[in-house]
Formats: structure tokens, sequence, C-alpha cells
């Protein structure tokens, strides 16, 4: 088993994350995650990230199949990434409450321009709660508006905010989804038909992600309004589907598949092919199983080799950001889809376990990269020109930090383009 940089011993809950990779034959990412809970200064104490200059000094490359270049070091605990129309990408601090926004410009030295661009008020950072989850509207030319998940002390909540005034405020358009020190989800994303998506986890209450009428451990549909979306599978729910977990990571491939990333207990992490209306399973198993009426994960490895967090989607790789295993995983989905098929191809054993379905489009055995290189990695975000941005978890209690953590990473694939049904903000 390839060597990790030393871990803080984690917590028996941190250990139940999960998350999937099925397979290409390529390479896998080094993960990171979660952060500890410093009150949140005002925005006047935030130290200023800095911004790495592009060039051969700031790149690094795993095995001949991904290049990195760090963009931004000296970051606090980074969770969401969005990009703007003009190419700019938002970047929320999870304990900071804050909103970076990054580039597109350059200054003389050819480094990115960062600057605050708003903070987020009511965000309570308890834990692995705080501002999590960000997503720009498709309208955003005509609306300025994008959308934020954050926890409060009594919830976490889903808000709009209109970038217009000197202090724009978040205005609730849904609330009540459990909060708890962990297991709180948390990202947004608009999916290809335009409605908004939220994963939300079950907040250590296991029980509620089996019922529709409790919003944790689901994945949301609705309006930029709050409502149910049209066509939602259960008559005025915003539940899409249920049974899960601690899902953090969601993202569709050029067919408006949509995979979600979802972190397990203490024997497997899974990647998910949604579908609306199915039951994944939590807490009643993790895994593949043979239970009548829930729907098995498209791949699972062990929480040693994963925790995983961010999912992101080049042409057919899937590429899934693990926390714990510190790495990612390159899974190649441009097999077939027959979703009857309940046919299990393993690799490993022990603590090196990964298990992936061929019948769901899986490729082969999901492949590792970075590992160890960056630490703890979490979101993982495709940028407007086809590379994928990487965020890193190193400053949240679970690692120890070098000076340079937190980080904004650029990754590029070689020999993909960007292929995505989600809708690009105009």
């Amino acid at each position: 088993m390839l060597a990790l940089r030393r871990l803080r011993s984690p917590s028996t809950r941190a250990r139940r994350r999960v998350r999937v990779l099925a397979a290409l034959t390529v390479v896998g990412l080094v993960a990171s995650c979660t952060s500890a809970p410093p009150p949140a200064p005002s925005p006047t104490d935030i130290p200023t990230p800095t911004s790495f200059r592009r060039g051969p000094e700031a790149s690094g490359r795993g095995n001949g199949q991904v290049t990195t270049e760090t963009l931004l070091t000296h970051l606090d605990i980074p969770w969401g990434i969005a990009f703007l129309p003009d190419g700019s990408a938002l970047v929320t601090e999870r304990h900071k409450r804050r909103i970076l926004k990054v580039g597109p410009r350059r200054d003389a030295n050819g480094k990115l321009t960062v600057s605050t661009l708003t903070s987020i008020e009511g965000v309570y950072a308890n834990n692995e709660g705080g501002l999590l989850g960000i997503a720009v509207s498709p309208r955003y030319s005509r609306d300025k508006t994008i959308f934020v998940y954050y926890t409060t002390k009594v919830d976490n909540r889903i808000a709009k905010v209109r970038l217009v005034g000197s202090r724009p405020r978040p205005e609730a358009i849904v609330t009540g989804i459990p909060q708890a020190g962990v297991h709180n989800g948390g990202r947004l994303a608009f999916g290809p038909d335009g409605y908004l998506y939220a994963s939300t986890g079950d907040a250590s209450r296991a029980g509620g992600a089996q019922s529709i009428n409790d919003l944790g451990g689901k994945i949301l549909r609705m309006t930029t309004a709050g409502k149910p979306a049209p066509g939602n599978p259960f008559r005025g729910s915003l539940v899409w589907s249920y049974g899960h977990r601690n899902p953090e990571g969601m993202a569709w491939d050029a067919s408006g598949r949509m995979y979600v990333a979802e972190i397990g207990e203490a024997v497997w992490d899974e990647v998910n092919l949604i579908q609306p209306g199915k039951n994944y399973g939590w807490p009643k198993v993790q895994g593949m199983s043979h239970i009548a009426g829930l729907t098995n994960p498209i791949a699972v490895w062990r929480p040693e080799i994963g925790v995983t967090n961010g999912i992101a989607i080049i042409g057919h790789t899937a590429v899934v950001t693990c926390l714990r295993g510190q790495r990612i995983y390159l899974m190649g989905l441009g097999g077939p889809i027959n979703i009857a098929s309940e046919r299990i191809q393993s690799s490993g054993t022990g603590e090196a376990s990964i298990q992936w379905r061929p019948g769901a489009g899986v490729t082969g055995r999901p492949v590792d990269a970075l590992v160890g290189k960056f630490g703890r990695i979490r979101d993982a975000t495709v940028a407007p020109d086809g590379s994928i941005w990487l965020t890193t978890s190193n400053r949240d209690g679970r690692n120890q930090p070098v000076a340079s953590d937190d980080r904004l990473i650029r990754l590029t694939l070689r020999g993909t383009k960007a292929s995505s049904s989600t809708p690009t903000p105009r």
C-alpha cells in the first residue's frame, strides 16, 4: 500500500465518509477534507491568500497522466468552487465565511488576482459545518445571483445572494436541513435541466436518511425560489433521491447522467449513479448488497484509501477526490449502461479493496494519482478551459498542515476534453 502523509488519528465520525470511483486505466488524485472550528473572524482579520505565478516552478505531475499547478496558497479550508461567466472563480472558505474571487486577470508578475467578494452573515462554523457549497445562476449576467449552502446554529440552509450593492445579504430559500458537527453534506450545483441540486448529510441521525419527510441524507432538486422542481418523484417534496449518509460531490456526464460521491462509515465509500426516487441504502447497508428495493453504488472502496469528497467529469473520465486517502481516483465512465446488471468486479484486499460495476458504465478499475502529494483533497470542479480545479483541506484539524496550506490547484488530464451537460453561467 502506498505511503501516506502522517495523519492525526481521525475520529470515528470522520472515518464514516464514503465515496466510490470506477475505473479508467489512468491516474487518481490526492484528497482533502474537513476542518476544526475556530471562531469566524471579521474580514479585516483574514490574511490575503498568496497567488502562484503560472510556470514550470508551480507545476507537478502524477505518473504522466495528470499535470498540476498550484494557483493559490495560504487558504483556510476552501470548500466549494464555482465559475462566473467571465472565467473568474468563486471559492468559499468554510470557517471564515467569506467568498473569494480568483482571477481571471493576472498581475504584472503573472499571478492571479484575488479579492474578497463578500462574507456571508449568520454562518456558524462548527467542526464540519460553516460556509460550504456555492453555485452560480445560469442567468448570472441578468440576475447577478449566486447560491450558497451554509450552517447556522439551528440548521443547514440554502440561500441566494444578489451581488449588487456594497453589502450583499443572503436570502434563505430552503431552511430546516438538519445540522450537526459532522455529516452536513453541502454541495450545490445546477443540473443540465437548469434546476438547482443540493446534497445533504444525515447530521448523525442515520434514521432520517430513510424518511422522505426529513431533508437529511438526501439529494434535493429545486427551483431558484427553493420550491420542488417539476418532475420530482415525490409530490410536493424537494427530495430527488434518499438513503444517503454524507454525499459531498455531484457531477453530470455529457449524457446528463448524475453521479454523486458519498462518504461512508467504516466499511465503504461510494460513487452512485443517481436515479430519481431511488433509495441508496443508508443506514440499512453500505456498499454493494442484494437487498430488494435498494440501489447499489457503481463503485466503492475502503475509507483507508478514500473518504471520497468531490467529483468532476471530463469526457469519459470521472475525477474523484479523497480526504483520508489523500489522493484522487480516475474512473472511466464510457461503458454501456445496464442498470439491471449487478455483476461486480473487485481488486485488492483488506484496506486496499476496490469494487465496481461494469454494467453501470464503469470501464475498469479506478486508478489513483497524486497519492500524498497535496494532503487531503476536497472539491473538484470543471473550469471553463477544461481543466479541473481542486481544493485541499489540511487545516481542518485532521492533518498536519504545512505553512502554505490550504491550496487551490489546477489539474489537467492528458488527452481529455471538457464535455459536460452542466449549464455554463451566462
